[in-house]
């Protein structure tokens, strides 16, 4: 991720989120850590669960993930190899079920049943946009900002025009507001309203316990009071599937049944 010129602790801060998301957010990832998130597993066991995947497309997710330290890869004998959460790659499951509690509350409401686990891809692909977390960081710690000043802050060596191709996909997503052109950007309710995710992210991403979130100097304490807007570059969107509710700092209880109730739909997220 590019420097911004935002505060070394503050872009720090950012690049650990954006690291994060990068580990978690490819097509997949999430789904195979779901289903690694019991006892570990041998290969053949793991495939089964995510059948949808072709063959030849487990393996190298896998290898990425074991390479991120999320999936830890135990050889027992030369046959007898199995799969299963990190440490670190356990504790950052329950961030998932703040995203989907964000989702119900921020993202369109649909007409048939999606799984969680499409709940959270959806949310994903909006944070992982180019710059989205950038952009994100300084409308919460600075409030109202124009395209330009946030141009400099955001993209300090580009030419400052390149600031408005991300800034109205964040609008079109719903997590950015403004008055219209020359007017100044700020956070929508959704966007502030990511302040649980992002700052349970920031949390995991530093090595401390998820119940920090409530303490991050930036997403700590909503502040955006303006009413909430449906998210509008995707199409209607079904009611989410229940999601086991956990407290913080438990790993969640997933069933397949909430999670790939509609696994034979191969795409989970919007645009992918």
């Amino acid at each position: 991720m590019a420097t911004t010129a935002l505060p070394p602790d503050t872009d720090t801060d950012l690049a650990r989120v954006t690291e994060a998301l990068a580990m978690i957010t490819p097509r997949w990832n999430v789904r195979i850590m779901l289903a690694l998130s019991g006892p570990p597993m041998r290969y053949s066991e793991l495939a089964a669960k995510v059948s949808w995947l072709q063959d030849g497309q487990l393996h190298p997710k896998l290898k990425s993930l074991c390479e991120a330290g999320l999936v830890e890869r135990t050889e027992h004998s030369g046959r007898h190899v199995t799969y299963g959460p990190t440490e670190r790659g356990a504790d950052v499951l329950p961030v998932l079920p703040l995203i989907v509690t964000w989702a119900e509350e921020h993202l369109e409401q649909p007409d048939q049943p999606l799984s969680a686990i499409d709940q959270i891809e959806d949310s994903l692909t909006l944070l992982t946009r180019r710059h989205a977390a950038a952009i994100l960081w300084v409308l919460k710690s600075r409030g109202d900002v124009s395209g330009r000043a946030l141009a400099r802050i955001v993209m300090p060596s580009s030419d400052w025009t390149n600031i408005y191709p991300p800034l109205r996909q964040l609008v079109a997503d719903g997590l950015v507001d403004t008055g219209g052109n020359g007017q100044p950007y700020r956070l929508s309710a959704a966007g502030d309203g990511l302040g649980p995710v992002l700052g349970a992210l920031s949390a995991w991403s530093a090595g401390q316990p998820l119940d920090q979130a409530a303490h991050h100097p930036i997403w700590g304490h909503p502040q955006t009071k303006t009413a909430p807007r449906p998210w509008a570059s995707s199409q209607p969107r079904p009611v989410p599937a229940a999601l086991p509710q956990t407290r913080t700092g438990e790993s969640p209880v997933w069933h397949n049944r909430d999670l790939f109730s509609h696994a034979t739909t191969a795409m989970g997220g919007p645009r992918r």
